[in-house]
């Protein structure tokens, strides 16, 4: 488990028998020791926020002595059991030869899929499965403009200037009509300051209903009733850039205008992730910052171009950034016919 430096400790006078500031000064201690923080420096942090020696020393063995610290300890301990049994996977998944490389296939055969890539849990390019669609020549955003440019639309605008923009996508929600916002987007150049997402579900509406007679063959594997619930339109320009998460289900994602580059990590990689706020990781795995993650250190990225026609498939628990390199009209469909519901207790 990697070590986390402490953040600024509460100051004497702020901190008295029973306050909420002796309490989050508890609660800090308990966490840096439990991250494996050396203990002195606990005391050279106490130090500098202004406690005595005597005091920071009273403080370390009131949480050192604690039973629930030392019930927090042994769950840590199956934990750290647990992460260790993920690790050695990891290690043998990574002995395969051609891990690095995405494997790129026109077609696969249905037993071969749910062998190789759902229970082998491989993530796949499928660079046939959309050959048939006419969205292929009728889903460019003018075209899009101009049947369905009336309607309204609920989009996120304003993402540069916030680094969670994914996790507080509510504050960035704006609804208006499709028509005006690709109009922004095809003059707008390289911008991550707005996108349409599968968060917005359009093709959930009735207006936009006739979008799906575009979806040409589906693979055998999937349920052709069950598309309209469970699929996603993404639209934006160059440079969108959605940071590094995991998804709760397995899903295809298909090219129908532009490229994107996706950097895909294992899922039994996840200790080393930084996985404090839901389904998010802090680490940009183009640029990681070893000063703040060094865990991340030796993490292996998987990187492949998705290109025009082509779907990736993203198995179970698969983390992965996913970057806009033109502009980009994309679909994505989770109608699988095997089981694709699963929990996870987010942090």
């Amino acid at each position: 488990m990697a070590t986390v430096q402490p953040q600024p400790a509460p100051r004497p006078q702020d901190t008295g028998t029973g306050t909420p500031a002796e309490q989050r000064l508890l609660q800090w201690t308990a966490e840096h020791l439990l991250r494996d923080g050396p203990r002195q420096a606990v005391l050279d942090t106490l130090a500098v926020a202004g406690f005595d020696s005597a005091a920071s020393q009273a403080l370390l063995l009131r949480v050192e002595s604690d039973p629930v610290f030392a019930a927090a300890r042994s769950v840590l301990q199956s934990q750290r059991k647990l992460q260790a049994v993920v690790a050695n996977l990891q290690t043998l998944w990574e002995l395969a030869p051609g891990y690095l490389q995405v494997d790129r296939r026109e077609n696969v055969s249905e037993d071969e899929f749910l062998g190789r890539y759902v229970s082998g849990c491989r993530p796949l390019v499928i660079t046939g499965l959309a050959r048939d669609w006419p969205a292929l020549q009728r889903w460019t955003p003018q075209a899009l403009a101009q049947t369905y440019g009336h309607l309204p639309v609920a989009v996120q605008r304003r993402r540069h200037g916030d680094p969670g923009y994914e996790q507080n996508k509510d504050q960035h929600r704006s609804i208006e009509p499709l028509g005006e916002f690709i109009a922004s987007v095809l003059a707008s150049g390289p911008s991550n300051d707005m996108y349409m997402t599968a968060n917005d579900e359009v093709l959930r509406r009735p207006e936009f209903a006739p979008l799906l007679n575009d979806i040409g063959s589906l693979p055998p594997w999937c349920s052709r009733a069950a598309l309209p619930g469970a699929c996603s339109l993404w639209l934006g320009p160059a440079g969108t850039v959605t940071p590094l998460h995991h998804d709760t289900l397995m899903l295809f994602h298909t090219q129908i205008v532009g490229r994107k580059r996706w950097q895909l990590i294992s899922p039994l990689e996840l200790p080393k992730l930084y996985n404090r706020q839901r389904v998010f990781s802090p680490v940009d795995p183009g640029q990681p910052d070893l000063a703040r993650f060094p865990a991340f250190a030796g993490v292996k990225v998987l990187d492949v171009v998705v290109e025009p026609g082509e779907t990736m498939f993203l198995p179970l628990g698969w983390w992965h950034q996913v970057s806009s390199l033109d502009v980009s009209v994309s679909f994505s469909f989770t109608n699988v016919n095997f089981p694709n519901q699963f929990g996870y207790p987010d942090p």
